[in-house]
């Protein structure tokens, strides 16, 4: 969840700390600082807040002039936001930064004090520079080696060793990290936006590798001490510095909201290339012998797979269970032969999907991988991988990959249902013509009028404190994404309700001026959520109703509506999903909110 980033080379290294920071900030946002190597020694510089403090510090103290240091932006675990508690951290002759949580560094850390060690911090990663230093005698390899070897949970680290001015040591366990490659200049970071600038080519360290970065050379060790790097596969960013920076818009968010037309092409588009005989044939060469999908994410991943399931279901008729990646891997879940496991993350890096994968690996079972980052852990571990090619993501609310991850599903349902003879192909084609109109009528609803629209209806929720969404099907799957929008970046108190359960207790919250969603884009179902948007009017909850064109025609029972526009209603949550994403958007502006970074939020969640 925290954000490293380390430099060795000619320039400063502060301001490429500084810098890189600033793009990882979407990982942690509650305290920052950077080390670098001075003249002096190493100088520690950090500072509880965003890092906009640090920088207020930096110029108030001075910034530390030298060529080599690491930096951190922190989203805290073990101990409140502090000055103290943020990293860097040093004991003797290291100095440490560290994303990831260390499970056991309680009983390392009572140890360490048995043994005459002082500790300043409440943090897990204080006990990493304590050990380190322990186990250092000349070699820092080996020293890495032995302190990790004790260490029990995940990390990504960065060090530096007091007497080694001129290198910077780096390894991890199943929090990301990767090494970027540059001309007379190397990097560490937590993710690809912090060295774009710098560089586009990099290396991604795998468990237990040690990289040994100087400004002339990268050398990687694997955990017996042999050298490896003639055989680490390089990668090459396909994304330049500008599609991580706003463009021009307010927020990261609403930039890309706004780029949801192209990323819905690029997510769709590829699979349609052959024909319907070609769907997925690469990503998924054979679908034979399926008997279920589980689909396992969490957060906004998590709702796509609920959406995913109601399309899968009723396509090609192969059952789909859901199921929240912390919950499925402590669950003993049952697992048969015929089953396929669908890992849904973003970043590719989510712990507990992660942990989800492996577990299912374990019993034999095959994995399936939807996700963003290329190169990323639950991509290169899945028994196969379909990238949603969204670019990067920086706001921690996410909005395009939530709807490229929704289309590749419907993508999937195609495949499955052709294979399984549910459907044929004159009717697979008429489908892929209706997904092929997604990007136009993703420009449709982000045009003036209807952002006039969000706008206007947003307003009202200023001093609201409770709202509330109804649907049903695949409206209601679509509807619990919609919460997780509204509460996370406007902090109103939100949640959806299949609508005939409302009358099921949910009703007595229901009082005057309460707003209320309605989302209605099935025809078969609208009749009865008229009957669920009535009896909430009853009690003075105030409805905006999003729906289909033409289904709302004649009826009164709603204050507001915004209408989707013509397509076939299968494929009308896809497109539904940015109106209320929109909405929430301008809902959090209205409300003061701090949109791309949402308090106590981070983007990446590489713990459990």
């Amino acid at each position: 969840m925290c954000g490293i980033v380390g430099y060795v080379g000619e320039k400063q290294a502060a301001d490429i700390l500084i810098e890189g920071l600033k793009k990882l900030e979407y990982r942690g946002y509650d305290s920052s600082g950077i080390a670098v190597f001075t003249k002096n020694g190493v100088v520690t510089e950090k500072s509880k807040g965003r890092l906009s403090m640090l920088e207020s510090k930096l110029e108030k103290n001075g910034v530390p002039e030298g060529n080599v240091g690491i930096g951190h932006t922190r989203w805290a675990t073990h101990g409140e936001p502090s000055d103290v508690n943020s990293h860097p951290h040093s004991y003797g002759r290291v100095t440490v930064v560290h994303n990831g949580i260390i499970e056991n560094y309680l009983t390392l850390k009572n140890a360490l004090i048995e043994s005459g060690d002082v500790f300043v911090s409440e943090t897990d990663t204080e006990v990493i520079s304590h050990l380190i230093d322990r186990y250092y005698s000349g070699n820092p390899t080996e020293a890495i080696f032995a302190a990790t070897a004790r260490l029990e949970g995940s990390y990504a680290l960065g060090v530096l060793f007091d007497d080694i001015p001129d290198r910077i040591f780096a390894v991890r366990k199943d929090s990301p990290l990767i090494v970027g490659l540059g001309k007379d200049e190397n990097f560490i970071a937590s993710d690809i936006p912090a060295i774009l600038a710098h560089t586009r080519n990099y290396y991604i360290i795998e468990a237990d590798e040690v990289a040994v970065l100087s400004k002339d050379e990268i050398r990687v060790y694997d955990v017996f001490g042999n050298e490896i790097t003639d055989r680490k596969k390089l990668y090459t960013a396909d994304w330049d510095i500008e599609s991580a920076e706003k463009g021009g818009f307010p927020h990261f968010m609403l930039k890309e909201i706004f780029e949801q037309p192209s990323t819905l092409e690029r997510a769709v588009f590829p699979h349609f290339v052959n024909g319907p005989e070609g769907i997925l044939k690469e990503q998924i060469p054979s679908t034979d012998n399926i008997k279920r999908l589980v689909i396992v994410a969490c957060g906004s991943a998590m709702n796509t797979g609920m959406l995913g399931k109601c399309v899968i279901e009723k396509l090609a008729r192969v059952p789909v269970d859901v199921c929240i990646a912390s919950e499925f891997r402590y669950s003993d879940p049952i697992l048969n032969e015929g089953d396929v496991v669908i890992i849904i993350s973003q970043s590719g890096e989510t712990a507990d999907s992660l942990a989800a994968l492996r577990l299912a690996k374990e019993r034999g079972i095959p994995v399936w991988a939807i996700v963003n980052v290329v190169g990323s852990s639950i991509a290169r571990e899945a028994d196969n991988t379909i990238y949603i090619w969204a670019g990067p993501e920086i706001a921690v609310a996410t909005t395009k990959a939530y709807t490229s991850q929704v289309a590749v599903l419907y993508v999937l349902a195609l495949r499955l249902a052709l294979d399984r003879g549910r459907i044929d192909a004159d009717r697979c084609r008429y489908y892929m013509d209706c997904m092929k109109k997604l990007p136009e009528l993703a420009k449709q609803v982000l045009g003036d009028g209807y952002i006039k629209e969000y706008q206007r209806l947003a307003s009202y929720n200023r001093n609201k404190h409770d709202y509330f969404i109804i649907g049903r099907g695949r409206d209601y799957a679509l509807g619990c994404e919609g919460q997780m929008k509204i509460k996370e970046v406007s902090y109103m108190h939100c949640e959806t309700y299949a609508a005939g359960e409302l009358k099921h207790g949910t009703i007595s919250l229901i009082t005057e001026g309460v707003p209320c969603l309605a989302i209605g884009t099935d025809s078969t179902l609208f009749d009865k959520l008229a009957g669920n948007i009535k009896e909430i009017k009853a009690r003075g909850g105030h409805i905006l109703l999003l729906a289909k064109k033409g289904l709302a025609e004649g009826r009164d029972f709603y204050d507001d509506l915004i209408e989707l526009p013509e397509l076939d209603e299968l494929f009308l949550p896809i497109i539904g999903a940015i109106p209320i994403q929109t909405y929430a958007y301008y809902t959090a502006v209205y409300r003061g909110c701090d949109v791309d970074k949402p308090r106590n939020l981070a983007k990446s969640v590489t713990v459990e």
